[in-house]
This record gives C-alpha cells, structure tokens and sequence, in this order.
C-alpha cells in the first residue's frame, strides 16, 4: 500500500538548520500526493563578512550534509531534495557531478540540487546568455560563473549581495532583489538566475517574468521542478512562473 498522503512521491529535503525560507517555499510548491520531509543541516549561524568567512560557512555545510541525509533515511525517502545551493556549485561542472554523485549513493535515491536544476531550466527555456545574483560573497559567485560556464552558458554579469549572516539571508527585501534584476537585466541577456536557497524569490521572479519579458529563474522554483519532473510528475502550477506554469 503507498504511504496516505504521500502516494506519489516522498521527497527527503536537506537545507541548513539556519534557512527558513526554503522549507516554506518547497511546501508552497508541493502538488497533492507529494510530500516533503525535511532534516536540517546544523550549522551555527557565524558571522560572515568577507570571502574567508564564505569559505568556512560552505566547510562547515559539507561536513554535515551526510548526517542530515542519515536522518532522511529512515522515513524511507523516494526522492532527495537539496535545500541548499552554494555547495552544489563548488568546483566546476565536474567538482559538482562528483558532489552529486556522493550525496546520491549515500542516500540510496536520486537527487535534485540547486546547481543543475536551474542549468537544466535554462536549457528548457532557451537561455544562453545569462545573469545572476546571490546573497553571497566573490568567492562564491566565482564558483557559479565557473559552473554556469562549464555547462556551457555565457555569464555576461553578476552581483552579490554579501549577506552578513546565514540568517540575515532570509531578511533580504523584495526592494533588494529588485534592485539587482533591474541592474542586471539588458538586451545583451536571455534569462536572469537567483541563487540562494535562503532568499525568498518564487513569487518575485514570476512577477519580474511578466514585466521584463524574459525568464527569472528562482532557485527554489527551480529545484523543486527538477524534482517533480525527474519523478514523472508533470503537474502545473500559475502564479510562480513560466518553468512550473508551461513546462
């Protein structure tokens, strides 16, 4: 017999003990039949305030994502869900398949993850020539150019916002974000990417959609789509962009 609520899908979710906006974000996104089970990651919530800050934050996050996945386990997950995005995109296309790699046979499923979900949205939408924004530091952002471009996209430009803390990335304003797409945005790009599971975007980039014209990829949006599609579930979803709306 499948399980009550969770006949179709039981999704495993990981992000940092330190996010609250990625949990709600996915629950917004959950069609009926799916369920979503999270286990956090315990990170303390350190200061960061330079690019050596960064660095020991996404340390501390990679030496716990396993025993965060531990936990999954038990509840006999179906599916893994990354709620976290700088990690994923660390050392290149090829650093991020062999992370990938790892976080899927120790978890025993496949796995869903913010670096190749949004690359894969891209391709879907027909973006080549890209720009993005995160909550992060230079080190970081340099770490998404290089896995932007090894998967075959143009970065024309980028911005980071330099959160001071993992929790003060769920405090960043919609007035924020906007000030970033409109900074990025030009004739010269296709699409624009937000990365950042701890910053609030699903309902923001659909809206920026309508008025700029061109696909803004959320990076929640667009990991639970990868999700969803990846396990057969073709559900549509308005009011949170083209991706889940048309494809």
């Amino acid at each position: 017999m499948p399980d009550h609520l969770g006949y179709r899908k039981i999704f495993g979710v990981t992000g940092p003990s330190t996010n609250t906006i990625v949990q709600p974000d996915f629950d917004d996104l959950r069609p009926i039949g799916v369920t979503n089970h999270y286990s956090r990651i315990i990170i303390p919530n350190m200061p960061v305030n330079n690019n050596e800050d960064f660095l020991r934050l996404v340390k501390a996050i990679m030496g716990e994502t396993l025993a965060a996945i531990d936990v999954l386990k038990s509840c006999e997950m179906q599916y893994l869900v990354m709620g976290m995005s700088a990690t994923t995109f660390w050392d290149g296309r090829k650093g991020a398949e062999a992370y990938l790699k790892e976080l899927s046979e120790h978890a025993g499923v496949g796995v869903s993850c913010g670096s190749f979900a949004t690359a894969a949205a891209l391709e879907t939408l027909g973006a080549k020539r890209i720009a993005f924004f995160s909550p992060y530091f230079e080190v970081a952002n340099e770490q998404v150019r290089r896995f932007y471009e090894d998967s075959g996209f143009t970065v024309v430009r980028d911005i980071c916002l330099q959160r001071p803390s993992p929790v003060l990335i769920a405090h960043t304003t919609d007035e924020m974000c906007r000030k970033a797409i409109r900074e990025l945005d030009g004739d010269d790009i296709d699409a624009i990417v937000q990365v950042g599971t701890n910053l609030s975007m699903i309902r923001l980039a659909a809206a920026a959609e309508l008025f700029l014209g061109k696909p803004v990829i959320a990076i929640n949006t667009a990991t639970y789509w990868h999700a969803l599609r990846t396990c057969g579930i073709q559900d549509r979803m308005a009011g949170y962009g083209s991706l889940l709306e048309f494809h």
